[in-house]
């Protein structure tokens, strides 16, 4: 069973997901699809009461809700409740909210998204592109973005066909390579451009967009060369990945004399595009 994660946005809230491309359907976050629901700062203990009256009622929506684990609020995976779509339209039946309408519709569009995404990927590179458009960012960092999202994937399937897991090992992984590369690991580099669970590459600058992928994409020809055969030779391997990227970025900081790890974000990322096109 392959599952992806993803966060999608319902007037600009955080709903937790997952794909299960085995049986092709959304698992979502209960506490969050209550919390957009019924705009309550106690989504768990709604939820803890709807779930006993559910119980109590021999409802079967109750028996089929199921627990995977998703990225909380402190970056750790945890479990959490999760329905898969049609589970979530009968839930939704028993909480009383003007949003419950249009946040099936909601539900029901990103279902029917992702099926179209599956028959043909390029929509699913359109509606990415499309989004960053939208954020303002510049088409040159567009470019490097939706490049860099290609190689991590070459790198993920590298490491699936290893025998390695998602999640811990995949994490220490990457955390070897930025260390290698950028001297910071990924949490550290996010408190540097001053970010908490906004997406790191997201907040990354052209010049560190195209070394994290020189280093992505030696971790993985590395990888295919020499046949690691366990975590810890894997780990070796990441590391000679980023060393590649951190020779380049030496001798670019030594022709320029400027850092190229900065506290740029995205909103310093679009604040300069706006400057430019002015």
């Amino acid at each position: 069973m392959t599952k992806v994660n993803a966060i999608q946005l319902f007037e600009n809230k955080k709903v937790r997901t997952t794909w299960d491309s085995n049986q092709e359907k959304w698992y979502v976050s209960i506490i969050d699809v209550i919390e957009v629901l019924i705009d309550s700062d106690r989504p768990r203990k709604y939820w803890s009461d709807l779930k006993s009256k559910l119980i109590k009622e021999g409802s079967e929506v109750s028996d089929k809700i199921g627990q995977l684990k998703m990225q909380a609020p402190d970056g750790k995976m945890r479990l959490t409740d999760v329905a898969d779509t049609e589970q979530l339209f009968r839930l939704i039946q028993s909480i009383p909210s003007p949003k419950a309408e249009p946040f099936k519709l909601w539900l029901a569009q990103i279902a029917a998204e992702r099926l179209d995404e599956l028959q043909d990927p390029e929509i699913s590179i359109d509606r990415a592109l499309n989004q960053y458009m939208q954020l303002g960012y510049s088409e040159s960092w567009i470019n490097q973005r939706l490049k860099s999202i290609e190689i991590r994937k070459e790198l993920t399937d590298e490491w699936k066909n290893r025998g390695l897991k998602e999640g811990q090992q995949f994490a220490t992984l990457t955390d070897i390579i930025s260390k290698s590369w950028s001297g910071k690991t990924t949490k550290e580099y996010k408190i540097i451009k001053g970010l908490k669970k906004e997406n790191l590459r997201d907040n990354m600058t052209n010049t560190e967009l195209i070394l994290n992928m020189l280093a992505e994409a030696s971790t993985k020809d590395i990888s295919q060369a020499v046949n690691p055969e366990s975590f810890e030779e894997s780990k070796k391997v990441a590391k000679q990945g980023g060393n590649v990227a951190k020779v380049a970025l030496k001798e670019l900081e030594a022709k320029t004399g400027k850092k190229v790890v900065s506290s740029l974000n995205a909103k310093s990322l679009r604040d300069a595009n706006k400057k430019i096109d002015k």
